[in-house]
C-alpha cells in the first residue's frame, strides 16, 4: 500500500502538471478561450458514453494486468504529445484526438485502479485505503500545479507531458509487485479477474438471489443491480444535487472574490490554496472512519451546504477564508465515505461496473453542473447563488431524511399483530 500511495502521488503530480500546462497550449496554439472549454470536454466525453463497457472490461479482465496495460498506454500517449509538441508538430486536431484517446483509456483505468488499491489492504481498513487516496490526490494535485510553472519555465512545455508519461511508466512497473492483502475487499479473487460465486453472503448477493436473476458479466448487470439498489440512488442523488449546486468554487468563489469582495488573481489563489488544505485535512479525517454509510455521506452533504450558505454572505475576505477551511474539510470527509459506500456495497464481480455507471452519472453532473450554476449567478449573482444552491443542497437532503423516517415509522406501524419487527429490519424494509 506504501508503495501503490507513492506511484500514485506521482501519478497525480504528472496528470496536474499536465492539465495546468495544456490549457495554455491550447490558448498558444489557438488564442481561443472557447477551444480550450473543447479540449476538456473531448477528454470528458468518452466518459459519458463508454464508461459502463469499462467497467465492464474490469470486472472480466485480471485486475492487475488490466490497470498495468491502462497505465501504460497512458504514458504512451503523454510521450506522443511530447514529442510533437518537442518538434512544434502539434495542431488542434491531433491534440483534440489525444485527448479523446485519453478519455477513453481513462474509462478502464480508473476502476480498475480503484478497485486494485483497495484490495491491498483488509476489508474492514477500505475506508482508511480510501482517505489515503484522496489524501494523495490532493497533495499530488498540488504539487503537479506548482511544478507545471517551474518545469514549463526551465524546460519548455513538452517536459511536462514527458514527466507525466514518465510517472505512467512508475505506476506501470510497481502494479506486479503489489499483493493483495488477506481478507481484501475483492475476497479470494482480489487482483484477478472475479466470477460471480454462489459463495459470497454479502447483501448485495441476497439481493440478487432474492430477485430470482442470475449474476452474470453484462453491462446490463450492472445497470441493474445499481437502479435497483436504493442506498446506491441515494448516493447518486445526495452527489447529483451537491455537485450541481456546490462544489464549482472554481467559478462561484472565483466570481464572488473578484466581484462583491473586490479581490485580485492573488486573493482567489489564497482562497484555492485553503480549499485545497481542506481537502487534505478532511481527508485524513475521512480515512479514520470505520462504518461509513449514505446517511453519514447526506449529513456531512448537508452541513457543506449549509457552510456555503455562510460562505456566500461573507462580508469580508477574512470571514470567507475562515468559512471555506471548514467547508473543504466536511466535503472531503463526505466524498470519501460516499466512496468507500460505492467500492465496498456491490459484490466483487459488480464493482467495476458500478464504477462505470457512477463514472458516467458524474460525467453528468460535471457538464451540466456549471452552466445551471451560471444561469443562477446570472439570475441572482455570486451571493445569491452560493446561498440558495447551499439551502437546496440542505434542503433537499433534509427532506429525503424526513421522507425516509416516516417510511420507516410507517413500517414498524403496518407490521401484523403477533409479528415482532425488530429496527434493525424496519429500517431494511425501508430501505
Amino acid at each position: 500500500m506504501r508503495w501503490w500511495s507513492v506511484a500514485n502521488f506521482m501519478s497525480n503530480a504528472g496528470t496536474w502538471m499536465q492539465l495546468t500546462v495544456q490549457n495554455l497550449l491550447v490558448l498558444e496554439i489557438t488564442g481561443s478561450a472557447a477551444a480550450t472549454g473543447l479540449s476538456m470536454s473531448v477528454q470528458a466525453a468518452p466518459a459519458l458514453f463508454m464508461s459502463l463497457l469499462g467497467g465492464a472490461a474490469v470486472d472480466r479482465w485480471p485486475r492487475k494486468l488490466t490497470a498495468a496495460v491502462s497505465q501504460a498506454l497512458l504514458g504512451a500517449v503523454a510521450f506522443t504529445t511530447a514529442v510533437l509538441v518537442a518538434l512544434d508538430r502539434l495542431d488542434m486536431t491531433s491534440l483534440l484526438v489525444l485527448a479523446a484517446l485519453t478519455g477513453t483509456i481513462a474509462t478502464v483505468d480508473g476502476p480498475a485502479c480503484s478497485l486494485l488499491g483497495n484490495d491491498l489492504v483488509p476489508r474492514e481498513d477500505v475506508p482508511s485505503a480510501i482517505g489515503v487516496g484522496a489524501l494523495v490526490y490532493n497533495a499530488g494535485r498540488l504539487a503537479g500545479t506548482a511544478l507545471a510553472g517551474v518545469t514549463v519555465g526551465f524546460l519548455g512545455t513538452a517536459a511536462a507531458y514527458g514527466a507525466n508519461g514518465l510517472s505512467f511508466l512508475f505506476v506501470t512497473a510497481v502494479i506486479p509487485f503489489l499483493r493483495p492483502a488477506p481478507g481484501a475487499a475483492g475476497g479470494a479473487d482480489a487482483g484477478r479477474s472475479v466470477v460471480p460465486s454462489q459463495r459470497e453472503g454479502r447483501a448485495a448477493d441476497r439481493h440478487d438471489r432474492g430477485t430470482g436473476h442470475r449474476a452474470d458479466l453484462t453491462v446490463r448487470e450492472g445497470l441493474r443491480f445499481f437502479a435497483t439498489r436504493p442506498r446506491l440512488v441515494a448516493l447518486a442523488s445526495i452527489t447529483g444535487v451537491s455537485s450541481v449546486f456546490g462544489r464549482n468554487y472554481g467559478l462561484t468563489l472565483a466570481v464572488l472574490v473578484t466581484g462583491p469582495l473586490a479581490g485580485g488573481p492573488g486573493a482567489f489563489g489564497t482562497v484555492s490554496t485553503v480549499l485545497a488544505v481542506g481537502g487534505i485535512v478532511g481527508a485524513v479525517l475521512g480515512a479514520r472512519l470505520r462504518k461509513p454509510s449514505v446517511r453519514v455521506v447526506g449529513a456531512l452533504a448537508a452541513a457543506g451546504g449549509l457552510l456555503q450558505v455562510v460562505a456566500g454572505l461573507s462580508p469580508s475576505l477574512t470571514i470567507l477564508l475562515i468559512m471555506v477551511l471548514p467547508m473543504a474539510v466536511v466535503e472531503s470527509v463526505s466524498d470519501t465515505a460516499g466512496t468507500a459506500v460505492l467500492q465496498t456495497d456491490p459484490p466483487a464481480h459488480l464493482r467495476g461496473r458500478v464504477l462505470g455507471v457512477w463514472s458516467s452519472i458524474g460525467t453528468v453532473w460535471s457538464l451540466g453542473g456549471p452552466p445551471a450554476l451560471g444561469l443562477l449567478m446570472e439570475l441572482a449573482g455570486a451571493r445569491g447563488a452560493l446561498a440558495a444552491g447551499g439551502l437546496l443542497i440542505a434542503g433537499t437532503i433534509g427532506s429525503g431524511f424526513l421522507l425516509r423516517a416516516r417510511r420507516t415509522t410507517r413500517t414498524v406501524t403496518l407490521a401484523a399483530p403477533g409479528e415482532e419487527l425488530t429496527r434493525r429490519e424496519a429500517l431494511g424494509a425501508a430501505a
